[in-house]
């Protein structure tokens, strides 16, 4: 089973590509379900579209779910093409988020973490004059925040857990037992991390989560699945071989994907 949940297009203002062109894309490399979750507005906001260059607009959301909807019907014998997002994951608004993601016929919505403190999480310089003090208390803020996402009950699966790392690779340095407090929450919460090979394209490089995350993630029953977090259309399932194969040698013997908001779990 080949599958990726994690894709944008042209909507977010910083992806390339259609819709279309990823759902055939993925039938050229041979998928059976491509997911689609562009990056959901910014609800909250009183704007229509807050920041042109990050998310679509509260007035695109309609004509990105029924593209989706219709891209369905007219590849079904190709492929399974799952209608999805990725919602960021704002505490003080999350009842807003409930009722614009809850009414629309979502297969899975993945919660991603992109501010803390109100700073995006890759804002480069945001660690040059803190403290190894401070810096402690921004990481265990990150997951503080992924903890909440995890307890809301609104996504299937939480996105890139330890992405802060994306321009400042020593944030994985920074010791503390909250990453451990965090898987403990996902698993008792029974909500899926995703891997993420998008890492492979800033600072870090490599995935998101580390490989030593995911060994503590099956620890704590953690269900995984897969999202490339494409931005372009052949970066689709982009080292899916090499995450299938990473994961059998940490231990695990499935990983699962959403249809219907539904987990299936399928052999790695």
């Amino acid at each position: 089973m080949k599958f990726d949940l994690h894709t944008h297009h042209e909507r977010c203002g910083h992806a390339i590509g259609t819709i279309e062109d990823y759902v055939k894309q993925a039938i050229e490399f041979g998928l059976d379900f491509i997911g689609i979750s562009d990056h959901s507005p910014f609800f909250y906001s009183e704007e229509d579209q807050l920041y042109p260059k990050i998310a679509m607009a509260k007035s695109d959301f309609q004509r990105y779910i029924d593209e989706v909807i219709r891209l369905k019907d007219k590849y079904r014998d190709q492929i399974h093409v799952l209608l999805g997002v990725e919602s960021d994951f704002f505490p003080n608004h999350i009842d807003i988020y409930k009722e614009q993601l809850l009414k629309q016929p979502l297969d899975y919505v993945i919660g991603s973490v992109h501010y803390v403190d109100e700073e995006n999480i890759f804002k480069k310089g945001r660690w040059d004059e803190l403290s190894k003090q401070q810096s402690v208390k921004v990481k265990e803020n990150y997951y503080g925040l992924i903890e909440k996402s995890a307890r809301s009950g609104l996504f299937q699966i939480l996105g890139h857990i330890d992405a802060m790392k994306g321009f400042y690779p020593a944030f994985s340095d920074i010791e503390t037992e909250v990453v451990d407090r965090t898987l403990q929450i996902i698993g008792e919460q029974d909500v899926a991390i995703e891997v993420n090979t998008s890492g492979k394209t800033k600072d870090c490089g490599g995935w998101y989560p580390a490989d030593d995350i995911l060994e503590r993630a099956l620890f704590y029953h953690v269900n995984v699945t897969f999202g490339s977090d494409a931005h372009k259309p052949e970066r689709i399932c982009d080292d899916f071989d090499e995450v299938r194969r990473i994961l059998k040698e940490i231990g695990y013997k499935e990983w699962c994907y959403f249809v219907e908001k539904k987990r299936i779990m399928t052999s790695l």
